[in-house]
């Protein structure tokens, strides 16, 4: 039986999570799983917790770590995340990151992987800048941004610290050409 290979991706908002998600789910061929994507989809199949999602989003609070964790369940007991998964920013607290190696745990399974794509602030103001104008992406207005980059450093910077005290980080210079990175990627996950 193969070993499922289980890879979180960790950063700042603007550090190219997304981007090179996308790749390495496309070179491992493991699905990819992004906490927005994951509730945009429990809300459009309308499944229960998608349901309480969408009340909580429409409310304009955020949605809680039960929610998160209970949709990652879900997507964690799909016959295509047996061979692992690519968590893309998924775990976004402390307690979204012992949630979810507990359900891991509860499948036999941990993290292989954790990826910190490692980027400055300048690099990270100047990527959303481009990507709002290029995709006319809401949620990267400026007074936008400046919020989720204060979210990130107060709830999910922590996250790193306590992933480094479990055990390795591959920290990632997240600067250079897609290419660049996703060599670098390559080269840590020995894949």
């Amino acid at each position: 039986m193969t070993i499922p290979f289980d890879i979180l991706l960790l950063g700042p908002p603007g550090a190219g999570k997304g981007t090179q998600g996308i790749l390495l789910s496309a070179r491992l061929r493991l699905p990819k799983f992004a906490t927005g994507d994951l509730l945009r989809d429990a809300v459009a199949r309308g499944t229960p917790l998608g349901l309480q999602a969408r009340a909580v989003m429409e409310s304009g609070a955020l949605v809680s770590d039960e929610i998160i964790l209970g949709i990652v369940r879900e997507e964690l007991g799909k016959p295509a995340a047996a061979a692992g998964v690519i968590l893309d920013g998924v775990v976004r607290t402390v307690p979204q990151a012992e949630g979810v190696a507990g359900l891991l745990a509860g499948r036999g399974r941990k993290i292989s992987h954790i990826v910190f794509l490692d980027v400055t602030d300048e690099e990270i103001l100047g990527r959303i800048e481009k990507r709002r104008t290029t995709e006319s992406r809401a949620d990267d207005a400026p007074d936008s941004v400046v919020r989720r980059l204060r979210a990130y450093r107060e709830q999910t910077a922590p996250v790193l610290a306590w992933y480094e005290a479990r055990g390795a980080v591959h920290r990632i210079a997240g600067t250079g050409t897609v290419e660049d990175i996703a060599e670098r990627i390559r080269a840590a996950l020995g894949r």
